[in-house]
């Protein structure tokens, strides 16, 4: 089994319209996802009853919606967000947006859109 991993050698999917995901880590108890966000995106607003997750951007800006307040978080930055937090993370500038998301426990079957 490869332990390296990186975008060419580990499982590719689409989320939103035009949003991607590589799969670093994929194991119910930890995942480690590397995305890339368009220009001028965003997802829907969300929470996780059980887990909770680490966004850190590997380029470009970002801005996260968390229970209503926003926050701009840089490349190079990162930013936690707890069990049962809403939140969504917002690509408003005119550029790709990469970044790393690392849920513990998994986020499969725990995404519940906000109301």
């Amino acid at each position: 089994m490869n332990m390296k991993k990186n975008i060419f050698n580990t499982e590719h999917y689409y989320w939103g319209s035009t949003c991607e995901g590589w799969h670093l880590v994929k194991s119910k108890d930890l995942s480690v996802i590397q995305e890339k966000m368009p220009p001028r995106k965003t997802e829907e607003k969300h929470y996780h009853e059980h887990s909770q997750q680490f966004f850190y951007i590997l380029s470009g800006v970002a801005k996260f919606e968390i229970n209503g307040e926003i926050i701009t978080v840089s490349a190079g930055e990162g930013i936690h967000v707890e069990p049962k937090i809403e939140h969504r993370i917002l690509n408003e500038t005119n550029n790709d947006l990469h970044f790393l998301v690392i849920s513990q426990p998994t986020t499969k079957g725990d995404r519940h859109n906000a109301p």
